[in-house]
């Protein structure tokens, strides 16, 4: 499916969300707070936004991305620049690195997405250093009843239909809202990545509860 939508992925993210997803992505970036020199990694990278924002905040970082999608890496590789390290084709559940190799790990979008919670928070702290941050952006359901309901009346009605026409894909354009009715909600998730092991965790919402912010600390 990510595959088929690639070449429209940034457009569908664009149009649907009036662009305010690159506003949530730069609330990530000023969470995740890199610093010089050190190593950052972006899983389920998909066009590499996050993994490009995070570059041009500290452009001296090393900043890797990881997405099981060729073709959804491919189409944003330029965004990180010639002298960035390759983006890796690789399972969120199963990461190609070291114990302990990144200061920070972040995630947009895209844990909703793992077969496995608990088992992707895991490996994210697997590969965090002592004290490396865990940032994690995802789609959640707003807690307020009106708003909610106005949410819900868009994300699974008119959002299908007029996603389905940009992605091309209708299939793509349903599964969002499907994914996001099946994640757990801000507390729920909040003690799964306890429950992984995270320190010091904290959650917010972004506008209104459209969607959630979640850090830890490797402890």
């Amino acid at each position: 499916m990510f595959d088929r939508i690639a070449p429209r992925y940034d457009l569908f993210n664009d149009l649907l969300s009036a662009g305010i997803h690159r506003r949530w992505r730069e609330r990530a970036v000023d969470t995740l707070a890199p610093r010089p020199g050190r190593r950052y990694l972006d899983l389920c990278a998909g066009t590499l936004e996050l993994a490009a924002a995070i570059r041009q905040r500290t452009p001296s970082a090393w900043v890797g991305g990881l997405d099981f999608s060729l073709p959804m890496l491919t189409r944003g590789a330029a965004k990180l620049g010639p002298d960035a390290p390759p983006a890796v084709v690789g399972d969120a559940l199963r990461l190609p690195f070291a114990d302990r190799t990144f200061a920070g790990c972040t995630i947009a979008f895209g844990l909703r997405n793992l077969a496995d919670f608990a088992g992707g928070l895991a490996e994210m702290r697997r590969v965090l250093e002592p004290g490396g941050r865990l940032v994690v952006l995802e789609f959640t359901t707003p807690p307020g009843p009106l708003f909610r309901k106005a949410y819900h009346l868009y994300f699974h009605h008119v959002l299908p239909v007029a996603g389905g026409m940009i992605a091309g894909d209708r299939t793509a354009a349903r599964y969002l809202p499907e994914s996001v009715a099946e994640f757990p909600d801000g507390a729920s998730l909040a003690a799964l990545v306890r429950g992984a092991g995270f320190a010091a965790v904290r959650y917010g919402y972004l506008t209104r509860g459209i969607a959630a912010l979640h850090t830890g600390v490797r402890a």
